[in-house]
């Protein structure tokens, strides 16, 4: 597969404007709601992404992009914005972009390589010169808490003795010139390194990196098991090592192209009021505030004329499905072929954000009956890291294309039998899947349900077999003569 990784958010723009995925937008535009107004029309059209060139009351010069990875109106390549991203052809189909993906985890890591300087130290700012309100940070959702700084850049965090760095996705927001409000849930990653600096009593660096790499975008939206460090996946992922730079306030490395690099230390008693937000099952919970750690800034360095990523949450599909769902598919498909089930595709529709899991089922190696292997993907499926955020499993014949929503709910519709869903209770869950109850939240616990849509195995006599009455189903040959001559 010709693996051409782009390096630089700069870079990712830059190729996203030559395949026309991008509008530049030089009028001036407000950053309390209109911009991200703009954006969700952008993802429901779908529209190029819009290059917002002037934001009110925001230093000239910087930029913000909006659905850095939203679906193209491209009609060919609708995931024209995800190969990119993933430095995969861009005709490469969702399936194929899953199944790529997939092998993420066995990849050979290669550690960044430390350089001297880099990009994001083109501009250097500390302390009272910071003034986080200036930037280009967007008021996003009615009903939202605040402004929010960070939807789609990374944050990195290192245990207190050094031997696990993380890179995450995780929203931030703004609270003040400089200081922000952070969401750290206790089962991620950056809530357990956070502990572990509690642990000692001591403040947690951190490093907010806006901009970086569309690569390591999407390995931070990747749920990899164990304490692994992305830095170092990523590069084995590109075949060689990621540049980075020391940070200004603290030792930890930064992509050495991110466009906007914030650093400062997260407190240990102050706690501030986060949230609402509006969620990727999408609604936002009006008067959900909760109180969260308070980020301090001590440093913020950024590239010329820096360009801010902006992904608004909510109703599919966003980045949420994009990045995300499309990391946890890949990743239960690792373990799923791992352990041995006999699947083709594991695939999370967009529009189900992030509710549904669909598998389909390689027939020609099924050892068991269909209700032992629905059961045993589900079980399957609900023990692994990335199983923990879907609530429902759909398990299907291999006709069925996974990232086609037509076939799926047609399948779903007419292959499934009530009666044959099965329920788990207890299981785990992240807590803000869209129906969750208090109890729930607060537990991180479910119902789960694992949809068994399998055809009845050879149970028709030769003389009675099913056929799908569709276009598919004619002869070939007759297909591609109706195809050929379709505008005469």
């Amino acid at each position: 597969m010709g693996m051409k990784p782009l390096k630089s958010f700069r870079e990712y723009v830059e190729v996203l404007e030559e395949y026309n995925e991008i509008v530049s937008i030089n009028q001036e535009i407000d950053w309390d709601l209109e911009m991200s107004a703009i954006i969700r029309r952008a993802y429901d059209l779908p529209s190029p992404a819009p290059l917002f060139k002037n934001i009110k009351d925001s230093t000239p010069g910087f930029e913000v992009l909006g659905a850095p990875v939203g679906m193209s109106p491209n009609r060919e390549h609708p995931f024209i914005r995800v190969a990119l991203s993933l430095g995969l052809p861009i005709n490469t189909p969702a399936p194929e972009l899953v199944e790529a993906w997939s092998h993420l985890p066995d990849v050979n890591p290669i550690p960044p390589r430390l350089v001297a300087n880099g990009e994001c130290k083109e501009n250097k700012l500390l302390n009272e010169e910071i003034d986080l309100t200036k930037l280009p940070v967007p008021f996003i959702h009615v009903g939202d808490g605040g402004r929010y700084i960070n939807t789609y850049g990374i944050l990195i965090v290192r245990a207190p003795d050094g031997s696990w760095v993380n890179w995450s996705i995780s929203r931030v927001m703004l609270d003040g010139p400089r200081t922000m409000a952070g969401v750290i849930i206790p089962s991620q990653d950056l809530g357990k390194i956070y502990r572990q600096w509690k642990e000692i009593d001591k403040e947690m660096p951190y490093a907010l990196c806006l901009g970086v790499d569309p690569g390591i975008a999407m390995i931070a939206g990747y749920p990899l098991s164990g304490d692994v460090n992305e830095g170092e996946i990523i590069g084995g992922w590109y075949g060689e090592p990621i540049e980075v730079v020391k940070c200004e306030t603290s030792d930890l490395e930064v992509p050495a192209t991110s466009e906007i690099v914030i650093e400062g230390t997260v407190s240990l008693e102050e706690m501030i009021s986060e949230g609402p937000f509006g969620e990727y099952a999408g609604y936002t919970l009006v008067g959900h505030e909760k109180p969260v750690p308070r980020f301090n800034v001590t440093a913020m360095t950024h590239r010329n004329n820096p360009i801010m990523p902006v992904s608004v949450t909510g109703v599919p599909s966003e980045e949420s499905s994009t990045n995300w769902g499309i990391a946890i598919a890949a990743s239960i498909q690792n373990t799923l072929r791992k352990q041995g089930l006999p699947i083709k595709e594991c695939f999370i529709p967009l529009e189900s954000a992030v509710h549904w899991l669909v598998v389909t089922v390689d027939r020609s190696q099924q050892k068991v009956g269909n209700e032992q292997l629905a059961h045993e993907i589900g079980d399957a499926v609900f023990a692994t890291r990335a199983g923990s955020y879907v609530p429902k499993v759909i398990v299907l014949d291999d006709d069925i294309n996974p990232s086609n929503i037509n076939q799926v709910v047609w399948a779903l519709a007419t292959r499934h039998r009530p009666d044959k869903r099965e329920i788990m209770v207890d299981q785990k869950v992240l807590p803000l899947v869209g129906y969750l109850d208090e109890k729930e939240k607060r537990e991180a616990l479910t119902t789960k349900a694992i949809y068994n849509c399998l055809l009845p195995l050879n149970s028709c006599s030769e003389d009675k077999q099913t056929i799908e009455a569709s276009f598919r189903s004619y002869p070939e040959k007759l297909r591609n003569h109706i195809i050929k001559n379709w505008e005469k």
